[in-house]
């Protein structure tokens, strides 16, 4: 279980501010097969994978989800959690107070990514009440900064050039009391403090060399959460 990224101080007040717009984002990703602008418009939301949590997640699982990420980047999921407001969870890393991010997480081997993500979110939150939404069709990846590479690969005794993210949108169930950041005991806590903010916040906070990932993310999954607000049918 392991969460990478260096993020801006955040402040402890959470303003709404308008979603930018990623139409046409910086970066491209050439190991993306689909074309994620078409995920912008509501009337397209049926090209979502859409998973249920309380389906068998061998049989449901969509067939993307098994597709082989880039050469020489290592398997990660990365989990977009919302509660009933459609706030984001994020939470600051133990020892660096101003670094927030998303929760994420490797994939072992021979696990699919869907049950990664709801293993990671157990082990990094201890919230075991969510249903899994959505997944972005496809692996997004980055690199690793150049300056840390060489100590992140020391440490898993490796040579990745940088993180494939396979992201799940998940729906926030249970109460806030269920979320613990000591996980599930499982694994070393990672983080200190979380916060529930918009999706436009956690992509100003997001170091630059995540900023594109998100970006992808973002534009899939916020359609989605437009029209659940707004009460409409996929």
């Amino acid at each position: 279980m392991v969460a990478l990224g260096l993020f801006v101080f955040l402040n402890s007040s959470f303003d709404s501010h308008p979603l930018p717009d990623l139409r046409n984002p910086a970066i491209s990703f050439p190991y993306c097969p689909f074309n994620l602008d078409k995920f912008t418009q509501l009337q397209r939301l049926k090209h979502l994978k859409l998973v249920s949590s309380s389906s068998s997640s061998r049989s449901s699982l969509p067939s993307s989800s098994m597709e082989t990420p880039p050469e020489g980047y290592r398997r990660n999921v990365g989990i977009f959690l919302v509660n009933s407001s459609n706030k984001v969870f994020a939470a600051s890393r133990l020892g660096f107070p101003a670094t927030w991010q998303m929760p994420q997480g490797g994939v072992d081997e021979g696990e699919d990514p869907r049950n990664a993500a709801i293993r990671e979110l157990r082990e990094e939150t201890g919230v075991t009440s969510a249903e899994v939404l959505a997944e972005v069709p496809c692996w997004l990846t980055y690199d690793f900064p150049l300056e840390a590479r060489e100590k992140i690969n020391r440490r898993w005794g490796s040579d990745w050039k940088g993180q494939a993210q396979k992201w799940f949108l998940l729906r926030f169930t249970g109460k806030e009391e269920e979320i613990n950041l000591l996980g599930d005991g499982t694994e070393k806590p990672e983080f200190g403090e979380w916060s529930w903010m918009t999706p436009q916040q956690v992509l100003e906070l997001a170091v630059d060399f995540k900023k594109p990932v998100y970006e992808e993310v973002l534009k899939v999954f916020t359609p989605y959460l437009q029209s659940d607000s707004s009460g409409q049918a996929l």
